[in-house]
């Protein structure tokens, strides 16, 4: 089965009988906080149980730390379960989705038989949402519209103001504005961008977060969403098993609101590393761009992905992407060794094509 995401280890394991250092996965370098590994291993002393299916003290959590209520509040297997939920809770309908962006909402709307209308980005125009196309698309009928903030995989950023312009052509026609959120820690200014001071107020808003990515938690799948529509909240918890989040990943959660350094120290590190990889990558004539925890470029030599994997490094190869082409490529940000390794291995790759 061809994979459509990133993160492939197991793949590259069996391919080349050894692990890979992967840059196709954006999720924290830093690993596991210490607390949430703690956490998770005091978990399993309970594994034997059911995990609690409405993730009160998950939840409660979450709402003291963004001035919700907890019924305001879903948590599921990661932001995919969400988005999934998501699909079959409202449809099938009509959909807006921006192109190239996150491949899931697209996955689980087609498999919901929703009808969806694609909105172009364009790449003479760096890719910039395009706010004016989406706007137009959003007519009486469309259920769902999609917006990451900020874009997987070109890392391009809505401004607030056209989120907002978004926000209420969705509420005019009676459509829900899905804002994926989970890469929106990485920004430099999270505040200038995130939609989180509305949750509470605009029920045809749903913010999608995770703690994938910001935390290292890939492996434990949770993500959550906050909506203020008590109906879309009751029909999510129908929309797939009952007990979709297990003990360790709410533990882990919980523990995870508490590593406010944690949080601090891998934004740092982000924003030391993402301009000094973007500056190598232009001495080597490549334009790097992202706002996040990714780069995205177009690669200058042919199977670039290929032959990075033989260098044993893992890159996004984004070709697959409604709206991208070969070359297209996305890389995480990673410790300033680990980016090095990136960097050089890119150089000899260059260098052996000329």
């Amino acid at each position: 089965m061809q994979l459509v995401h990133g993160g492939d280890v197991e793949g590259y394991r069996e391919r080349y009988g050894c692990d890979g250092l992967d840059f196709s996965a954006n999720v924290s370098p830093l690993g596991l906080p210490e607390g949430v590994k703690q956490a998770a291993a005091q978990a399993l002393k309970d594994a034997q149980r059911y995990p609690d299916p409405l993730c009160r003290q998950l939840r409660g959590a979450l709402a003291a730390k963004e001035g919700l209520l907890p019924d305001e509040i879903f948590c599921g297997s990661g932001a995919a379960d969400l988005i999934w939920r998501l699909a079959l809770a409202l449809g099938p309908a009509k959909a807006v989705v921006p192109s190239p962006t996150f491949a899931e909402y697209e996955a689980a709307l087609t498999a919901m038989h929703w009808q969806i209308e694609r909105v172009a980005a364009r790449r003479e125009e760096a890719f910039a949402i395009p706010v004016e196309r989406m706007l137009a698309a959003i007519r009486p009928g469309v259920k769902l519209v999609f917006l990451c903030q900020p874009n997987n995989p070109t890392g391009v950023v809505c401004p607030k103001e056209g989120a907002l312009q978004l926000l209420s052509a969705c509420r005019q026609v009676g459509a829900k504005l899905v804002v994926d959120e989970c890469f929106v820690e990485f920004l430099d200014n999270p505040s200038e961008v995130s939609l989180a001071g509305l949750s509470a107020s605009q029920p045809s808003l749903v913010r999608l977060c995770a703690f994938t990515k910001t935390y290292a938690m890939a492996g434990l799948r949770l993500g959550w969403l906050c909506c203020a529509d008590p109906a879309l909240i009751e029909a999510l918890y129908r929309s797939g098993q009952p007990w979709a989040v297990s003990n360790v990943a709410q533990a882990a959660g919980i523990a995870a609101l508490q590593e406010k350094e944690y949080l601090a120290s891998v934004r740092n590190l982000v924003m030391r590393e993402r301009p000094r990889m973007c500056r190598a990558f232009q001495k080597m004539g490549i334009k790097a761009v992202g706002s996040a925890n990714f780069l995205f470029f177009t690669a200058p030599v042919k199977n670039f992905c290929q032959q990075m994997e033989q260098q044993g490094i893992l890159v996004r190869n984004c070709e697959n992407y409604p709206g991208l082409a070969a070359g297209d490529c996305r890389v995480a940000v990673r410790t300033p060794q680990e980016n090095d390794r990136l960097l050089a291995a890119c150089a000899r790759i260059l260098e052996g094509s000329r």
